[in-house]
């Protein structure tokens, strides 16, 4: 069955809420940045765009070997063999022990690759939620993706990502491709079953109610169970995926991504996957898309407090001690120095953290429901505070190399699904930009760019691929000309 690009993309992820640049001359000024302009480096002014390299050009690099043979038993290309999982297509994977949110059964997608033996690990967006309203879509409250369980055809849509198309502007396009939706409510994450109770007698839900969900009609509030089991979950998928494609062979190169939650997913997961793993992965590199993990010393702080106890996170933070760098009590004090603690764990990874500087999605999720009343610069302000303390803690690291392993990537707009997503393919955002079925297909990375530096993310993710580059970050000056109309605000707002 055919499908239009432009609806599985809007209906399936852009509005859930639930989720060749030109050439410029550059020179370096006494503290390292480099500018567009060749001048100092402004905070403001429209036209300039920084880049920061690490600073040391004798960076420790690892060496991914991508010579050995691809098993022959991971996948076929003859239709008739039906013993062998089918190679370069879509195929479900269901993990005994692992659920979604209201209880049914979790599933991830594979899509093997008979060409290479390195490995693209995808966690999906889809907002998040903490209580009755927003893990049942109550009202229009902003809540999490996928609440009745994934469905068998949910790679229909999620297949025109950029990061999985076998297609020549997907720099990871010859990888194994496996995709962890998402349906916990929990970034990927939670470690709770919970009995969330409604506001208002009888309201299931405006979506109809979730399974698992009680009316109580006019005698009393509804309640929903639910199991934020993210966490599980993940670790099940990580000792699936090192028996797959960890144990005949070892994989060369590992690309941890996802947008929104599922960036942050893949954050938050990051040393499970790498400690699960452990030698059946040569190297490493995170692209988190869009869920920045903050620090909780800035406006995110009650958004972290919050999900903290409803997701029961503590006992998977505690976990840790001994694991990573940095003290369980200061992980529960402090979730971003989880980001200096991954990179000095785990010297030889890079890591790098992408997003616009006019995010309107996560930001709100961030803010809006802890700050009743904010308005639209409201909202940016906090995100940008937030973002300005992280990128000054991703400057400041040094491994245990003495190198800098973090990376950052910031285009400043778009105005497709309220920038927010740098990393999923443009459609339009009427009025401000009309709808084009033909980018998604034609122009994948058309935004992403940074045109003062001549860089968009494509270049940016080859780049970040290379060990033998030096890993750089970059950040896009405030565009005057650039902003949301208040048509398309209000929109992201509601």
């Amino acid at each position: 069955m055919k499908h239009s690009v432009t609806g599985l993309l809007v209906s399936g992820l852009l509005l859930t809420g639930a989720f060749a640049a030109q050439a410029c001359s550059t020179s370096t000024t006494p503290n390292g940045t480099t500018t567009a302009d060749g001048g100092t480096p402004e905070t403001g002014g429209g036209t300039d765009g920084q880049v920061t390299p690490d600073g040391n050009t004798a960076s420790p690099t690892c060496a991914p070997d991508e010579t050995a043979a691809v098993p022959a038993d991971r996948c076929t290309t003859d239709p008739s063999n039906t013993s062998l999982p089918a190679c370069s297509t879509w195929v479900k994977v269901e993990i005994p022990g692992t659920v979604c949110g209201d209880g049914s059964q979790y599933k991830i997608f594979v899509n093997y690759s008979n060409t290479s033996n390195d490995l693209a690990l995808e966690f999906e967006p889809g907002g998040a939620c903490w209580d009755y309203d927003s893990c049942t879509g109550n009202g229009g409250t902003r809540g999490a993706a996928n609440p009745h369980g994934i469905p068998d055809n949910h790679m229909d849509t999620y297949q025109y990502l950029n990061l999985l198309r076998r297609s020549p502007d997907n720099p990871v396009a010859a990888y194994n491709m496996v995709f962890v939706p998402y349906c916990t409510g929990d970034i990927h994450t939670g470690n709770n079953t919970i009995t969330y109770t409604g506001t208002t007698a009888g309201d299931a839900g405006s979506d109809g109610g979730d399974a698992g969900a009680t009316d109580a009609g006019d005698s009393g509030a509804a309640s929903i169970v639910f199991h934020h089991a993210g966490h599980a979950n993940t670790v099940a998928v990580v000792d699936w995926l090192k028996k797959t494609f960890a144990t005949k062979v070892t994989v060369p190169k590992l690309l941890v991504t996802g947008c929104s939650a599922g960036g942050a997913g893949g954050f938050i997961n990051y040393h499970f996957i790498r400690s699960g793993l452990g030698a059946g992965v040569q190297c490493s590199y995170l692209l988190d898309d869009s869920g920045p993990i903050f620090h909780s010393t800035g406006p995110s702080k009650q958004l972290h407090d919050k999900i903290r106890a409803a997701w029961n996170i503590d006992p998977i933070l505690d976990s840790l001690e001994g694991q990573l760098p940095v003290k369980a009590a200061d992980l529960k004090a402090d979730f971003g120095v989880m980001n200096v603690a991954l990179a000095q764990k785990y010297p030889k990874d890079r890591l790098s953290l992408v997003a616009y500087h006019q995010d309107l999605n996560y930001s709100l999720y961030s803010y809006q429901r802890f700050f009743p009343g904010s308005t639209e610069e409201q909202i940016h302000t906090k995100w940008w505070q937030d973002m300005t303390d992280l990128m000054k803690t991703y400057d400041g690291n040094k491994n245990a190399f003495g190198q800098n392993n973090l990376a950052y990537y910031l285009p400043f707009f778009r105005s497709d699904n309220c920038s927010h997503c740098v990393s999923i393919p443009p459609i339009g955002n009427p009025p401000l930009d009309p709808t084009d079925q033909g980018k998604a297909l034609s122009k994948p990375w058309e935004g992403s760019d940074i045109p003062q530096l001549g860089i968009d993310l494509k270049q940016f993710t080859i780049d970040l691929l290379d060990d033998k580059k030096p890993l750089k970050s970059y950040v896009q000056d405030p565009q005057p000309s650039e902003a949301f109309t208040p048509a398309i605000s209000a929109q992201c707002m509601r």
